[in-house]
């Protein structure tokens, strides 16, 4: 690459010829602010607080450009800390704020809001502007995701991540000039849109105008109520994020302290969602291998995520039938903890409360689906989400640094290696591999490691060959995460294109390890590091040290089959394990009165 000499500040370095002032600045060593910025997502200058003054040859830029869409050129001089620039930022700020609901101390994003920072930064102490507001509108029809108007500060970023990433698009901006707001179309509630739940929007969002329904109350309920016996389960992802909601770094395993603090918050048993991770991969692959053998729909697709299953169910209906039957490792976890284990231990599964800690939002809309109960109890009672959890062991005054390391409890918190890194993209499939080579083999097979389905490549292709009643058998698999690249893999299939026996989809890039419900890691923190990346290892590390790396390896999954279950798709595990799902249209008018009525008051 073509380098060009530029000056920053008086340090005259020399950066490749496709950097931005702003990517030039940073090796330099100097940090220009950005709000409305987020690399190769969300790049439109729309903030204006990244400006600087730059000269090129002697020649000024008649205003201050924004560096964040300014090429660099040969002979810039580029200064980013001048009285103009600095008075530009704050003013800017101050116009920013003047639009927007300054309730920090109670925002849902107090002390985690990157508008927040920056006027710290910058210290900006008076708002110079004040006038009228755009009209305030919270819905919060969807059991999901919260929208709030009167925080959105119009950065576009959830726009792009919606439409870019995620290939969805019902995010958009609305009306024009002081009454723009960004919406769903034709004024929808985010539970009649087309909205996956995946919450990548809530990521995007550098302040409080995206957000989870929070179900903390619920749950502090739950455990001061005598009556109930309270249980929780914890997703694989969690272990490697919550430490961030402590000021750990990115990606810090702490299953150990996280299983102590539950403890701390007095949940009467705690649990990981890991062990049935394992029972998945024993229905699961039992279904795939009966599908391969008896001609049934293939190729089968996974169906642990709930964003995904909606995606499919609105925008790929003609893909239903290929989804797997089994419910979710979350809402296997209740189906078993209210009958298996409630009648373990003598507990009437009416008074047993199953609460479930997620990287995910698109979780809570599936706890609440009409199909995830069995003889009218339903399987999960809470879904919280990783940053939920964090706020609930702050309120519970939980030094959580300070905890040493504790055990899951037994029976439902034995797990294996391939249940934990369910997590990232890829680990699904992986686990399957690891066991389904196992039954058709007849061999305990040591080469465990499909490094092939590993990583953030969009879509990831494998086959594998395994004796299928007697004949070696081809077994194509293909891993994608984003529904973006599902909609690339689906229309190939459809297309005839690609033909695959097992499909595994994530509707998180990066898979749950970058959940809607994970840490917030900010636009700036993201060019240091990233989250998907750093998560995953975490797990792959967890994995590594496991005695037992194979979810039929699990002896507390085998002691289920032999006590209830008896054989994996079974009757009784058709009963509690499996479900169906069902075709979606994309705008609903279900929750619309509803959402008009939130509107007028």
């Amino acid at each position: 690459m073509e380098k060009v000499n530029v000056t920053i500040n008086g340090k005259k370095i020399s950066v490749p010829s496709d950097y931005t002032v702003l990517f030039a600045a940073r090796e330099a060593g100097i940090d220009i602010p950005t709000l409305c910025y987020l690399k190769d997502i969300n790049e439109i200058a729309a903030c204006r607080l990244c400006v600087v003054e730059v000269d090129i040859k002697g020649r000024p830029m008649r205003n201050l450009p924004a560096s964040c869409v300014l090429k660099v050129e040969e002979g810039m001089n580029i200064r980013t800390n001048t009285s103009r620039v600095r008075e530009a930022v704050r003013t800017n700020l101050e116009l920013i704020l003047a639009n927007h609901n300054r309730e920090c101390l109670t925002c849902f994003r107090n002390g985690t809001c990157e508008l927040q920072k920056l006027c710290d930064e910058m210290g900006v102490d008076d708002i110079a502007y004040e006038g009228e507001k755009r009209r305030p509108i919270l819905d919060q029809v969807s059991m999901s995701i919260v929208r709030d108007s009167s925080k959105c500060i119009l950065c576009g970023r959830c726009v792009n991540m919606c439409k870019q990433v995620q290939g969805i698009g019902i995010l958009d901006f609305t009306r024009r000039g002081f009454e723009t707001e960004i919406a769903p179309a034709f004024d929808f509630s985010m539970a009649d849109s087309p909205c996956v739940y995946c919450g990548q929007c809530i990521q995007a969002c550098p302040v409080a105008a995206l957000r989870e329904r929070t179900n903390i109350d619920d749950v502090w309920d739950a455990l001061e109520d005598p009556e109930k016996f309270v249980v929780v389960q914890t997703a694989p992802a969690v272990r490697a994020s919550l430490g961030e909601e402590f000021g750990m770094p990115v990606g810090t395993r702490v299953t150990g302290k996280m299983v102590a603090a539950l403890r701390r918050l007095g949940f009467d048993k705690v649990f990981d969602t890991d062990f049935t991770a394992d029972l998945t991969i024993l229905e699961e692959g039992t279904e795939l291998l009966g599908r391969i053998k008896n001609g049934g729909k293939l190729p089968m697709i996974t169906s642990c995520s709930p964003g995904w299953i909606r995606y499919c169910e609105t925008f790929y209906p003609e893909f239903v039938e290929n989804l797997s039957s089994c419910k979710s490792p979350q809402q296997m976890f209740g189906a078993i903890a209210k009958s298996y284990y409630a009648k373990k231990i003598g507990i009437d599964p009416k008074n047993m409360v199953v609460v479930s800690i997620m990287p995910c939002i698109a979780k809570k809309t599936e706890a609440n689906r009409l199909e995830m109960q069995v003889d009218g109890i339903r399987d999960v009672d809470f879904s919280l989400t990783t940053r939920e959890l964090g706020n609930m062991i702050k309120q519970g005054r939980v030094d959580f640094k300070k905890l040493s390391d504790e055990n899951f409890d037994l029976i439902l918190g034995e797990y294996s290696g391939a249940g934990v890194i369910f997590g990232a993209t890829g680990g699904v499939m992986e686990a399957a591999l690891r066991t389904v080579a196992d039954v058709l083999t007849g061999q305990d097979l040591e080469n465990i490691e499909y490094h092939v389905v590993r990583g953030l490549d969009g879509v990831k292709e494998a086959s594998v060959v395994l004796p299928v009643d007697g004949v070696d058998t081809e077994i194509k698999v293909a891993v994608a995460h984003g529904t973006k690249n599902a909609a690339k893999v689906l229309d190939a299939v459809k297309a005839g294109e690609k033909s695959y026996h097992f499909i595994e989809i994530m509707a998180c890039p990066g898979g749950c390890v970058h959940g809607g419900g994970q840490s917030h890691v900010s636009a700036k923190e993201r060019l240091d590091v990233n989250p998907k990346v750093s998560r995953a290892n975490a797990l792959y590390a967890e994995d590594a040290i496991m005695v037992n790396r194979k979810s039929h390896k699990n002896p507390e999954i085998s002691k289920l089959y032999a006590e209830f279950l008896v054989e994996p798709n079974g009757h009784l595990s058709h009963k509690l394990l499996h479900t169906h799902y069902k075709v979606k249209k994309q705008y609903q008018i279900e929750n619309q009165d509803d959402f008009e009525e939130l509107i007028r008051k």
